[in-house]
């Protein structure tokens, strides 16, 4: 086990970011680099497999830092969305803003991993905004790699039904099954989106990267098909692709996965796959 931190930095709009650092035993070499994890929509950093990719990360060597956009509604009482009114009123801009605000941190030293390679994952919606983050002109140049699992291409996938009630109504129901609780998508999403289509691009974002990239994608995914990171694999051809058989949207693990407990074997083939091109990147 590696020696696990808890931390708090300041997010989009004042609002807490909440993180864990998994940091490498001490050995004969330094860390290698760093690894950000980015959880998707309703997700968490707790969530699955969240906790298994930061240990196989440090026992790579990588500092990894594990941690909730500001605007999840999720702190550390993860029985329940602690911050419904936040989600609500996430948008993509909120999250890459927060991302953008761990890499600073560490950069800085304010998070541990300050001088060393950065590199980047991100599952479902999460992947979706490392990739919107990491298009922007001067983050790229700050990373040394970015991974993605199970990531959509594109930002909205709505039907204009659904569109329109959202415009009309000002929210969207969106039930979580694992609380319990009514949660809703906000109209700001949306307008955000409307307003500036172009950078809500994700095929137009995986092109700009000045990195290397890893697109992963289960071959059973019926929450974002295969088909989608085919459509990233497109704009991006020179990316390492993966699909790996028989695995669904979260590949296949179960919520909880406690660290004791050993992941499915298509999780830990994800898991092995990012960490090990995470690594290779620092190292180049």
């Amino acid at each position: 086990m590696s020696h696990i931190t808890s931390w708090t930095i300041s997010g989009t709009d004042g609002q807490p970011i909440l993180g864990n650092t998994h940091m490498p035993n001490p050995g004969p070499d330094d860390p290698v680099g760093v690894m950000l994890i980015c959880h998707g929509f309703k997700g968490y950093k707790d969530y699955g497999f969240f906790p298994h990719i930061a240990e196989a990360a440090s026992a790579a060597g990588l500092i990894a830092h594990r941690f909730n956009f500001s605007h999840s509604g999720m702190t550390n009482h993860i029985d329940t969305f602690h911050r419904p009114e936040l989600f609500e009123q996430d948008t993509w801009r909120k999250q890459a803003t927060d991302l953008k605000a761990v890499i600073a941190a560490v950069n800085s030293g304010t998070l541990s991993g300050g001088g060393q390679p950065i590199t980047i994952f991100g599952h479902s919606r999460g992947g979706l905004t490392t990739l919107l983050t990491a298009g922007d002109q001067g983050i790229s140049e700050q990373l040394a790699g970015v991974v993605t699992a199970a990531s959509p291409s594109a930002c909205s996938r709505i039907g204009a039904e659904q569109k329109e009630m959202l415009k009309r109504v000002g929210r969207l129901p969106s039930p979580s099954s694992r609380t319990g609780q009514t949660l809703y998508v906000g109209r700001v999403w949306q307008d955000e989106i409307d307003q500036d289509p172009t950078w809500h691009d994700p095929c137009r974002a995986i092109a700009a990267i000045r990195c290397p990239v890893m697109l992963i994608h289960g071959s059973d995914d019926t929450t974002v098909p295969v088909s989608e990171s085919q459509d990233l694999h497109r704009a991006r051809p020179d990316a390492d692709y993966l699909v790996i058989q028989g695995a669904g949207h979260t590949f296949n693990a179960p919520n909880p996965l406690p660290l004791d407990q050993t992941p499915p074997k298509e999780s830990q083939q994800m898991i092995d796959a990012a960490c090990g091109f995470a690594a290779d990147c620092c190292k180049q």
